[in-house]
């Protein structure tokens, strides 16, 4: 059975390789797989104090999310682009991802309170880890989305 390397990289701490590699992987997800033609990067990537989420199998990456900067995003931790290869789907490994990434939250800026932007139908998902909506539901590209917070 093979093991997980996970990584939580500072965006400078990012080589070329690497971020080429995360960007892929959102690419494939969320604009081929999920047919939302936008781009991808946003410009939030290298700012500030964003990190960077990684878990690889056997050196391939299966899984990502970013940590936005609390101090650029209104003073909450921002969890965002959250995915999993297809082939890694259904196997535990999205809970795996958000319960570290909600350590690295504490870890990098304990008391700040943890946003993201869920897709509407994965809100009993986020649920479990104590995010609550705090918005009605919208579209994102033509996708139903609701936020949701985390208190400390």
């Amino acid at each position: 059975m093979s093991s997980f390397a996970w990584h939580c990289l500072h965006h400078r701490e990012l080589d070329t390789a690497t971020l080429y590699e995360l960007l892929a992987l959102r690419t494939q997800v969320f604009v081929v797989e999920q047919r939302c033609p936008y781009l991808e990067t946003d410009g939030q990537d290298l700012l500030g104090d964003t990190c960077h989420l990684l878990v690889r199998q056997d050196d391939v990456l299966v899984g990502y999310l970013r940590l936005l900067d609390p101090q650029r995003m209104g003073g909450e931790a921002v969890i965002g682009r959250v995915v999993i290869t297809e082939a890694a789907r259904g196997s535990g490994l999205g809970h795996r991802l958000m319960e570290r990434a909600l350590v690295e939250c504490q870890q990098r800026w304990p008391g700040v309170p943890v946003y993201l932007s869920a897709q509407a139908h994965l809100q009993g998902y986020y649920g479990r880890y104590g995010f609550q909506a705090v918005t009605e539901v919208y579209l994102e590209d033509d996708i139903a989305h609701i936020g949701m917070r985390r208190a400390v």
